[in-house]
């Protein structure tokens, strides 16, 4: 059994040549159970149930103190380590998670201190059934804060769980993968809903472009960007579309027309005799006329 918490223990021979050992700092105004903070046993190594005794008087003398001030602030950590367990239990359950788990401690110790400065005795719960929620809640906002490779609404967030949780259960009842309209109708969604949730999916783990992929067809191991590339040969006309902008630009209005019906507008040299009303043979010595002008200018330009 552990010792009483506000027992003092004294050696009879060494009594009167000892000097008294200093108040503790949380002995404040005589309250009882506050002695054996600073005694050989840490606040963090007692056993349970003296933990949860010694937080009930801890939270009652925090009450009657005055936010802000150093007794307010002591007796507040000795709470925070007393109640570390709460923490290091919660934690254990996303031990498989990618994060470390000082990372999960840490942020599950935000939770701990955010549900001390709300816990009430008058409420009549037990610690622990009081800040286990918000431990574990401040855990699971962390991941679904940093676990996502992309980040996308909240609202997709949840419903990227729902639409698993549902899946799983549509796909045991029907013995096969439900539809979309199934797990729409499962979680009274529309059909657009599930789709949209179904592509925010997709964004909660990316996968690196550098990554080795290795196909049964090939014995040597490529990147998955040598995979979805491919050369774009439409490329190589930016560059001529960028050097005739200014060329054009510079031609008379009748020659950019004649451009414009022929290339754009996809007309013959009859056609487009007849809007400019000229003959086609004046269409035709025109139009060689402006492309040579053009040709010659991209030939300079390189």
């Amino acid at each position: 059994m552990s010792p009483r918490l506000d027992a003092t223990h004294t050696d009879p021979r060494t009594a009167s040549s000892t000097p008294p050992p200093p108040e503790s700092p949380a002995h404040y105004d005589g309250v009882s159970g506050l002695e054996g903070l600073d005694g050989p046993t840490p606040p963090g190594e007692l056993a349970p149930h003296d933990a949860r005794a010694l937080s009930k008087t801890l939270f009652a003398r925090l009450e009657a103190l005055e936010e802000g001030t150093h007794e307010y602030a002591y007796v507040r950590n000795t709470l925070v380590e007393l109640n570390l367990a709460l923490v290091r239990f919660a934690a254990a359950r996303f031990r498989t998670r990618s994060e470390p788990m000082e990372d999960i401690v840490q942020v599950g110790t935000i939770g701990l201190i955010k549900a001390i400065d709300r816990f009430e005795l008058s409420r009549g719960v037990e610690f622990p059934t009081f800040a286990m929620p918000t431990i574990i809640g401040e855990i699971k906002r962390f991941f679904r804060d940093t676990s996502w490779s992309v980040r996308v609404p909240r609202r997709l967030q949840e419903l990227r769980i729902d639409l698993a949780k549902a899946g799983d259960e549509l796909a045991q009842t029907l013995d096969r993968a439900p539809t979309v309209g199934e797990l729409a109708q499962r979680l009274g969604l529309s059909e657009d809903e599930v789709v949209e949730g179904m592509a925010a999916s997709n964004a909660y783990s990316a996968s690196s472009l550098d990554a080795a992929v290795q196909s049964q067809d090939e014995e040597a191991e490529s990147t998955l960007a040598a995979r979805i590339g491919y050369e774009d040969h439409d490329l190589e006309g930016i560059e001529y579309v960028a050097s005739l902008k200014p060329m054009i630009a510079e031609l008379p209005h009748r020659d950019r027309k004649i451009l414009s019906l022929r290339f754009v507008a996809n007309m013959t040299q009859s056609e487009i005799g007849e809007e400019l009303g000229i003959s086609q043979m004046h269409v035709s010595r025109l139009l060689s006329r402006t492309l040579r002008r053009l040709r010659r200018g991209l030939l300079t330009d390189e």
